[in-house]
């Protein structure tokens, strides 16, 4: 059963019966928000999948933010160029499959300087020792050490939720991706 007949998911609600439904790049409902009590202003709602649709591959477009940490969805598809980050960060991948390849920096103060916020772009080749890769398909989580540069590569389009602080990719649309 595909997304268009949801009502009686809901129905199941009353009787304590309940099914996951899993969205994916190719098959997703938008949802809905419902506040009770409160203002729908102070609330930013989008669907991860929704927003990874209308993005550029490997543009990290945030989500949610919090004191500085962010959520950011990113397209998968093709290639990425290199990445690399002073703190750590996690890419939970939602959709279809990655790889993402590793190399230890040799000079990791150089390319993402202590106390910088965000994931940086790394200017070519990354030097270092090439430390393998983690191939990551739908719900497996992979950690992007600090002091490492990492790459994305996917065949197929694919949607990964990457946790970071915000920094000087991280590209806000509430205007576009928000729910209204």
């Amino acid at each position: 059963m595909g997304h268009e007949d949801i009502s009686g998911e809901l129905e199941n609600m009353t009787t304590g019966q309940f099914r996951t439904v899993f969205g994916s790049l190719d098959d997703y409902v938008k949802g809905d928000l419902e506040i009770i009590g409160d203002d729908p202003k102070h609330y930013a709602f989008s669907n991860v999948f929704d927003v990874a649709s209308k993005s550029a591959p490997y543009e990290k477009v945030v989500v949610a933010l919090n004191l500085g940490y962010v959520l950011e969805v990113i397209r998968a598809e093709g290639v990425s160029g290199w990445f690399a980050c002073a703190h750590d960060e996690f890419a939970l991948v939602l959709d279809g499959g990655v790889r993402i390849d590793l190399v230890k920096l040799e000079h990791p103060d150089e390319v993402a300087p202590p106390g910088k916020k965000g994931s940086v772009k790394v200017r070519g080749e990354p030097l270092g020792r090439k430390m393998g890769h983690i191939k990551a398909g739908k719900g497996h989580q992979a950690l992007l050490p600090q002091g490492a540069a990492y790459r994305f590569s996917a065949d197929a389009p694919a949607v990964i939720l990457l946790q970071t602080t915000e920094g000087e990719l991280s590209v806000q649309k509430w205007a576009e991706i928000c729910y209204k």
